[in-house]
């Protein structure tokens, strides 16, 4: 079964080169290196990578557009402080009219925007978000396939298929 974290390691890995060192790849999402090695063999099980760490672009879009929600449902706390998530992240932002509600953030105490706390699918992500601006793109938009509605969980898709593709040709 899928954890959270293996979602950290699938996005992890969007932005990094095929050979990419399992030090590497921890170093970059924040998670120890045991963590990231059995992240690889829950996502190799899965089918969402390959042996040599390459996405598969087909069978990640479908489980992240179609998935994700319902076996990672979002989890909803009061107003807090944190990272932004999701729509009010560049460049989904920018796409979408801004609304008047409080936009969705993971707690965390060096966040520097108010909004509605929603559980990050694994602890490190805020950590993780703030010291790669480009992972916090993915893991947002990702975020926004989880939480938003259906305009914003395409809009999220289309900016999220070229990533996907990209990482899947990586060689």
């Amino acid at each position: 079964m899928l954890r959270g974290q293996d979602i950290l390691v699938l996005v992890g890995l969007m932005g990094r080169p095929v050979g990419a060192t399992t030090q590497q790849v921890a170093d970059g999402v924040g998670l120890d290196l045991a963590a990231v090695h059995r992240a690889f063999a829950r996502l190799r099980a899965s089918q969402l990578i390959l042996a040599d760490r390459r996405v598969q672009a087909v069978h990640a879009e479908e489980f992240l557009v179609h998935g994700l929600r319902y076996v990672f449902p979002p989890e909803y706390r009061g107003e807090s402080r944190g990272v932004p998530t999701a729509w009010a992240v560049s460049p989904l932002r920018e796409r979408l009219a801004g609304g008047e509600s409080l936009p969705p953030v993971w707690p965390h105490p060096q966040g520097m925007v108010r909004g509605i706390a929603v559980e990050p699918l694994h602890k490190a992500v805020p950590g993780a978000a703030l010291a790669d601006p480009s992972l916090h793109e993915r893991l947002a938009l990702v975020d926004a396939l989880r939480l938003g509605d259906a305009r914003q969980r395409r809009e999220a898709r289309e900016l999220l298929l070229p990533l996907l593709a990209s990482a899947e040709g990586a060689s």
